[in-house]
């Protein structure tokens, strides 16, 4: 079969996919264009794309009998893919779940611990020579141990989140989940109005027409004015205009923002803020991470070159 790899992967990858596959693999670490998208399903029997490949209704609709039969999605997130038109048009769609789940929580609390204790804004000051030698109310920033943490999704990436919460902090643990779940450790299941309230909410839902603008300025209004956000999940899930409303007027403490509502552009007013800590979507920029991923999408081509079940679909 032929194999379209969207992005350069890790070498343990490559060489697994080319095993099985007459593999093309792009140079660009860019999104497919419009014109490559379309390509993508009428010259390859199966595709490994990634975050930004926007497989939209109009890209199937252009190609009404695709060659492809198969999206192994790289990454556990599947927003940029219309799973209903892939299906329609006879594509299944895999994903990566499991394999992020650590290598994201670690962002959540990297990000949590910088935006806290003001170690961007920190680091920016010595680094353009103004720091001055310590004193008593320099750089002053929020205890972070036996705070509440409010987290919003309780999948695995939540659960992971929460462990390192309570058990590496002492953190108390309040968290929303649209159906009964059993957070794995002493947690209290609430509604999103009082988990909004928590010191610090982190963001962990998966990006859907249900959580579009989940949140917006209406739940911004709703968190405490010493409260943190953090988003390590999917950009569109907070308004992101209304989050820089709400930290310019201080109407929030802060944010941590990991995902942007229109990656890579990033709200103009958020850049020149000290009160959020920005990253360049490093949620599982880890080598052994990234590695697992690609093995896992792999691992789905080859089920579906070998008429198997395959292990991920979404």
């Amino acid at each position: 079969m032929n194999l379209l790899i969207t992005r350069p992967l890790p070498d343990p990858v490559m060489t697994a996919a080319c095993a099985r596959f007459d593999v093309t693999a792009r140079d660009s670490t860019l999104p497919l264009s419009a014109t490559e998208l379309r390509a993508a399903l009428t010259d390859y029997d199966v595709v490994l794309p990634t975050l930004g490949d926007l497989f939209t209704a109009q890209v199937f609709a252009d190609v009404p009998a695709p060659r492809a039969k198969l999206l192994a999605n790289f990454g556990v997130g599947f927003n940029h893919i219309d799973t209903k038109a892939a299906a329609a048009h006879g594509i299944a769609v895999t994903n990566t779940p499991g394999a992020v789940t650590d290598a994201t929580a670690d962002i959540a609390l990297t990000l949590l611990l910088m935006t806290a204790r003001r170690a961007g804004e920190a680091e920016r000051m010595l680094r353009a020579g103004q720091w001055q030698g310590w004193h008593p109310t320099q750089m002053l920033g929020a205890q972070v141990s036996g705070k509440t943490v409010g987290i919003i999704g309780m999948g695995r990436i939540g659960r992971a989140i929460a462990q390192r919460c309570h058990y590496g902090f002492g953190m108390n643990v309040i968290f929303h989940s649209r159906s009964r779940t059993d957070a794995g450790l002493p947690a209290q299941q609430l509604p999103i109005a009082q988990v909004l309230q928590a010191d610090f909410v982190v963001i962990s839902v998966p990006s859907g027409p249900a959580t579009h603008h989940l949140i917006n300025a209406e739940a911004l209004a709703q968190m405490s004015p010493h409260g943190i956000l953090i988003n390590i999940a999917r950009g569109d899930i907070v308004d992101e205009a209304a989050l820089a409303t709400a930290l310019q007027s201080r109407q929030i403490a802060g944010a941590g923002l990991d995902v942007y509502e229109n990656e890579p552009s990033i709200t103009p007013a958020l850049l020149s803020m000290e009160n959020v800590t920005l990253l360049p979507h490093l949620g599982t920029a880890v080598l052994e991470t990234r590695t697992a991923m690609g093995m896992m999408a792999v691992a789905n081509l080859i089920a579906h070159l070998d008429g198997q079940p395959l292990p991920n679909p979404v």
